[in-house]
């Protein structure tokens, strides 16, 4: 067979699929050591968070919030609290975290913000708060929580300086998190 005729052929069965409403199969939550994939994304204020750049920087505990599925968390408050109470600890440990603050993009920032400054809460400098616009982040990870009110599985990695995650933890529920606690117990 003709090659062009291969692709066209290859075209017309993916523009069917995408016209009958079929989706690309899920990506694949990443496991203990396996590659964590990378990403880029945005602080509030317009910096860059780029995985890989901060991994190779040192490790790295990547946190994966519920964002706004209607309502402010309160698992996801109860959470961030914990971790920041603990950011002497982190950053004894020479650990970045990042939070990730996934949603749709229209209104996100807005309601990212009303959660940063939520109860008067104040932030460690050394603690990353990126928002994740249309779950584009969440979905590379398939964390995706496709059912009504919700948006995201909890989720914390543990990524070392080499990009593989160390340590995974996906909650299928609102709690069952990893504590500050569990996450430094992780790190030697």
């Amino acid at each position: 067979m003709h090659p062009l005729y291969i692709i066209v052929r290859r075209l017309i069965a993916t523009t069917s699929l995408l016209l009958l409403g079929a989706t690309a199969p899920a990506a694949e939550i990443p496991t203990v050591d396996s590659r964590a994939p990378d990403f880029t994304l945005s602080t509030l204020d317009g910096k860059t968070v780029q995985l890989s750049h901060l991994a190779a920087q040192g490790r790295v505990v990547l946190v994966v919030l519920r964002g706004f599925p209607g309502y402010q968390c309160p698992v996801c408050d109860r959470q961030v609290n914990e971790f920041i109470a603990a950011a002497p600890a982190f950053a004894a440990a020479k650990t970045r975290v990042i939070f990730v603050y996934p949603g749709a993009a229209d209104g996100l920032k807005a309601k990212a913000e009303e959660f940063r400054t939520m109860k008067g809460r104040t932030w460690p400098e050394a603690f990353l708060y990126a928002l994740d616009p249309d779950f584009q982040m969440v979905n590379a990870y398939g964390l995706r929580w496709d059912a009504p009110k919700e948006t995201a599985y909890p989720s914390t990695f543990v990524i070392t300086t080499d990009n593989i995650i160390r340590f995974a933890k996906v909650s299928r529920t609102h709690g069952g998190r990893s504590t500050a606690a569990e996450i430094l117990a992780q790190l030697p």
